[in-house]
């Protein structure tokens, strides 16, 4: 594979009579608690691929990416803080993102000699050949950019748009939201300007989130704590590193799918093999599947029965706030769960192996509706914590909610969509593109371990 990079531009919002940027103010949106613990985490990066076949180089070049580019700098009129950057200034307790007149989006333009049908299949792909497909995410020692974007044409067969973006600014569904607001802007016309629907303009009212109780400090204490040299914004110890995959390494990515009929065959397998009655549990598609990979991935690994292991989950927080937020606040509101350093690979790799984890996810997602908004900095911590000591650390990225696959631009819904930034021990989730109640969970690891799990997985469902 090679890829040849055509160019990278600079897109600005459109102009907008009533946006605070023309005037010489800049635009400061603080973060809140539930942004502050992902300044230590890697960028989210996500890939959607578009099957195109009349994709050559003049067709391109002439009409599809001036509409990508045109109706990028009309959606970023309502998502001005994606063009801006994440500062942190000496005399202020905690980051800010920060939009300046003249701020705009970084833009790759690419093209590759790459296999299309391959790297947008549910089969086993080279990861570094997908890495190359999403733009860096500069970093500097007290700023970050928010979004970059890359663009890359596959002649003849197609097209990608990769998206990295800094998590603290913004969590899955806020990225989501953003990837269908350029979608829809693009499919119509261009020419009329008409604003976005309801349920795709952000809400980027900060002060909806109240801080009574002290989380903003306890947060910074945190990732000031989990930093080697105390920088909140800047150079940083990512605690889920993601391998910088090179050409010629062994790390895959393969998307495994479990049907809405693979889905109900698990649920009664729990029901009928749970000590706890079948309306007690949480039988929702994200616990039974999480549950279900979990297993796999730890029987995968073997090793001594007594280690350690333990998984966790984020969940959105909006609708359980009081007042509840509305659907389309802007940034992250995730609360996190998960079980930990009490669980050993024994517990798991057995023939209940299964069966356990459901009914301890199950206890997670019910316990979500008790827990107070209070906690979440000690809740960050535990699972920070946790990285250190426990051998297998499992985690999930992305849900069935968010709608992946709606993002249509006008050359028809995108064939495939993956979670780029994952490794080993994280599960990637959306629905299954073709079937309602179907999901999709991508896993990326080295080959070797990727044929256990895949064995493992095909073999369990057939059992």
């Amino acid at each position: 594979m090679t890829i040849h990079v055509v160019e990278v531009s600079r897109v600005t919002p459109a102009p907008d009579s009533d946006s605070v940027l023309n005037s010489a103010n800049s635009l400061t949106i603080p973060l809140t608690f539930f942004d502050l613990p992902w300044l230590v985490i890697n960028p989210a990066k996500r890939l959607f691929f578009y099957r195109l076949t009349e994709s050559t180089r003049e067709h391109f070049r002439s009409s599809i990416l001036p509409k990508l580019k045109l109706s990028l700098s009309l959606v970023l009129r309502n998502y001005l803080p994606l063009a801006g950057r994440l500062i942190s200034h000496p005399n202020e307790p905690k980051p800010s993102i920060v939009v300046s007149q003249n701020d705009s989006v970084s833009l790759t333009i690419a093209e590759t000699d790459a296999d299309f049908s391959l790297l947008s299949s549910y089969g086993q792909r080279p990861a570094w050949e997908l890495h190359t497909l999403i733009p860096d995410l500069p970093v500097s020692d007290d700023s970050a950019t928010v979004l970059s974007l890359q663009i890359t044409l596959f002649p003849g067969q197609g097209f990608s748009i990769g998206v990295a973006a800094h998590h603290a600014v913004l969590d899955g569904k806020t990225s989501t939201m953003f990837v269908k607001a350029w979608a829809h802007t693009c499919k119509r016309d261009n020419t009329v300007v008409a604003p976005l629907p309801e349920t795709l303009t952000p809400s980027l009212d900060r002060s909806l989130i109240k801080d009574t109780t002290g989380l903003d400090e306890q947060m910074l204490k945190i990732v000031r704590a989990l930093n080697d040299d105390g920088r909140i914004v800047g150079r940083r110890r990512n605690l889920s590193s993601i391998p910088a995959w090179e050409r010629g390494d062994d790390g895959v990515f393969a998307t495994l799918v479990l049907s809405r009929g693979d889905v109900e065959r698990l649920r009664e397998r729990v029901e009928n093999e749970s000590s706890s009655p079948s309306e007690l549990l949480h039988l929702s598609t994200l616990v039974v599947a999480y549950a279900y990979v979990w297993t796999c991935l730890v029987k995968a690994r073997g090793g001594d029965m007594e280690r350690p292991v333990s998984f966790l989950f984020v969940a959105d927080f909006r609708e359980r706030l009081d007042p509840p937020l509305p659907a389309t606040y802007f940034g992250n509101c995730m609360f996190p769960a998960g079980c930990f350093n009490s669980k050993t690979a024994g517990d798991f790799a057995g023939e209940g192996g299964f069966v356990s984890a459901v009914e301890i996810l199950s206890g997670l997602v019910k316990g979500l509706s008790s827990r107070k908004i209070e906690t979440i900095a000690e809740e960050f911590k535990i699972g920070f914590d946790c990285v250190g000591v426990t051998s297998h650390l499992g985690s999930l990225a992305g849900s069935t909610r968010l709608g992946v696959y709606e993002s249509d631009f006008g050359w028809g819904r995108p064939v495939k969509v993956d979670v780029v930034s994952i490794e080993r021990n994280t599960i990637s989730m959306a629905e299954r593109r073709d079937e309602s109640g179907g999901i999709e969970l991508g896993l990326c690891m080295k080959k070797a371990e990727m044929d256990i799990v895949i064995g493992l997985f095909n073999s369990g469902l057939q059992n």
